[in-house]
């Protein structure tokens, strides 16, 4: 006899099967915890790569007219990124291509050129919120994809503090 682990609760279901079938769905459904899991990680490396950009790199759009002005990298991908401007600067349109620059220091920067897919206004955080594709056929697309690839790699690998910090060789 093969032993199973499913537990038959068929015998505590008085009446007919249709009826059997309707209880068992009323009791609920099995919640495949993995799934769960999975996608609790993928929040915490969005947010933590939303954490990296808005600290580590700086990142900034020419505005005609008002010159360069800062931005807010909300999410970064290969083929483009998500960024916050502030009500007050206004928005781009969609279709319209536009210079950006990623700042790593206070003086070292990586141009590249973007074009808008979408944008909305976000009235809660006072900003609208642009969606940008890399536009392939410029001299910095090469650099740009791997700095992408740079901090996707990184990021899936970095971990919040929650104040664990440990101090070694003490003596």
């Amino acid at each position: 006899m093969n032993k199973s682990n499913v537990i038959d609760i068929s015998s505590r279901f008085k009446g007919d099967k249709k009826k059997q079938d309707q209880q068992i769905s009323e009791v609920g459904s099995v919640l495949d915890m993995t799934v769960r899991r999975e996608e609790i990680i993928q929040d915490e490396r969005r947010k933590v790569r939303r954490t990296i950009m808005a600290e580590f790199v700086g990142a900034f759009v020419v505005i005609p007219g008002q010159g360069l002005q800062q931005v807010n990298v909300y999410d970064l991908s290969e083929e483009g990124l998500a960024f916050d401007m502030d009500f007050e600067l206004g928005h781009f349109n969609v279709g319209e291509e536009f210079a950006m620059r990623l700042y790593l220091s206070k003086d070292t920067y990586l141009p590249f050129t973007v074009r808008v897919t979408n944008h909305r206004g976000i009235s809660d955080e006072g900003v609208f919120r642009h969606g940008a594709q890399f536009v392939t056929d410029t001299t910095n697309h090469e650099a740009l994809s791997h700095f992408v690839r740079f901090l996707e790699t990184v990021t899936a690998n970095l971990q919040t503090d929650k104040g664990d910090r440990i101090v070694n060789n003490l003596k």
